[in-house]
This record gives structure tokens, C-alpha cells and sequence, in this order.
């Protein structure tokens, strides 16, 4: 557990990252939320700085980094496609290099309707990953639980959660929704991803945030 002291305005605000991270971190792989071509429209440059050429949008399949990627030129990029954007240069087929790191605010109209559906491949993916954290997830106090920072998950639910894993371990999400009577553990992990990649979070579960991997 990390907790960060980050200077923003005038005041310094406190976060804490509930997930182990290396001191510096660095996305593998990520999705692809936007392709723009002919780079931002002109409209978009009060968000962004205006830059030529190709520009994608993408966010991290391991840390849920925003980024913005600049593809080689003549490379066609599709919604949702999975990219290399790793250190090896050996590696980068289709994507030239990562820009810089994006807020939730700098993205697309488009990036950001793609955002669920992307996430919700991430989250099948990395299904291992989250039973886990349902399976080890920790009291943050004396009267809040980190499951509890999952929309829907109240005192009752998080009773039955903590019932069920003490008898056996959950082992997809399947058995979890069977168990506990979740009605769709994605959807709240998803849902809980994208409120903490608006930021202003106490506590980060699963994404890392912008002062961490900065």
C-alpha cells in the first residue's frame, strides 16, 4: 500500500494505491480507444496540444494508463485493437512511441464510449487477477472494506463475500456470482475503473494514478 502526497492547485492532496506497483511502472500492452488519422481536430486543441499526423488513444491492459500513441504513418488502427507500446524497439510494428500519458478529461468523445467495452475485454482477460482481489481484499478501517468501494457491494453483500471465500476460495467470476448473488462482477469492477480514472479518489484499487507512473 502507497500513500502519495500530490500537489495540485494550492492544496496537496493524499491518495492511497491499494495495489503493489513498482516504483516505476510502464504499460506492455494497450487498447486502442481512438484513431484520429489526421491527428486532433481543431476544436479538440483547447484539451489537448495540437499536434500533426496520426494519433491514437489508447489505455494500458495492466496499470489502465491513459496514453497517446503516435502509429507509424500508413498504419490503419481499429477500435479496441491490441497494441505493443512496450520498451523494445524490436517490438514497435505499429505503434512509433507513446506521447505522453493522458487524464479522463483529454480524451475523445469516442475514447471515451469506447471505454467500457474495451475494459470489460481487459477485465475478461485479467479474470485471474480480479477473483484474486475479491478473494484477498482487505478492510481499509474499522467500518470500510476495500469490496465495499465497489458500487452495490453494501454491508450485507460484503458479509456473504467474506462467508463464501472462508469456506473456498472463489474461482471465476461464475462461481463468485453464483455464490454471492452479484449480479455482474464486471460491471461493478468496470464501473469502479472508470470513477477511479476520473480521479479525485481517496483510495485507488486497480488503476494507478497520473503522479505514480509519471
Amino acid at each position: 500500500m502507497l500513500i502519495i502526497e500530490r500537489e495540485g492547485d494550492c492544496l496537496s492532496r493524499a491518495f492511497i494505491l491499494r495495489r503493489p506497483v513498482p516504483k516505476k511502472c510502464y504499460e506492455e500492452y494497450a487498447y486502442i480507444l481512438d484513431y484520429l488519422p489526421y491527428g486532433y481536430p481543431y476544436y479538440f486543441s483547447t484539451k489537448t496540444p495540437l499536434r500533426r499526423g496520426p494519433i491514437a488513444q489508447a489505455i494500458g491492459e495492466d496499470y489502465f494508463m491513459l496514453l497517446e500513441l503516435e502509429p507509424y504513418r500508413g498504419i490503419q488502427l481499429s477500435l479496441r485493437e491490441r497494441v505493443y507500446v512496450g520498451k523494445s524497439i524490436s517490438d514497435k510494428i505499429r505503434i512509433r512511441r507513446v506521447i505522453r500519458k493522458l487524464t479522463y478529461d483529454e480524451l475523445t468523445a469516442t475514447a471515451k464510449a469506447e471505454l467500457p467495452a474495451t475494459l470489460e475485454i481487459i477485465v475478461s482477460k485479467k479474470e485471474k487477477y480480479f477473483i484474486e482481489f475479491f478473494n484477498k481484499a482487505e478492510p481499509l478501517t474499522k467500518k470500510m472494506h476495500e469490496l465495499e468501494l465497489l458500487r452495490g457491494i453494501g454491508k450485507k453483500t460484503l458479509w456473504r463475500i467474506l462467508e463464501e471465500r472462508k469456506k473456498k476460495p472463489f474461482e471465476s467470476f461464475e462461481d463468485l456470482q453464483t455464490r454471492t448473488r452479484i449480479p455482474d462482477p464486471k460491471k461493478i469492477i468496470i464501473e469502479r475503473i472508470i470513477e477511479e480514472l476520473k480521479g479525485g479518489q481517496k483510495y485507488y484499487l486497480f488503476v494507478v494514478p497520473s503522479t505514480q507512473h509519471s
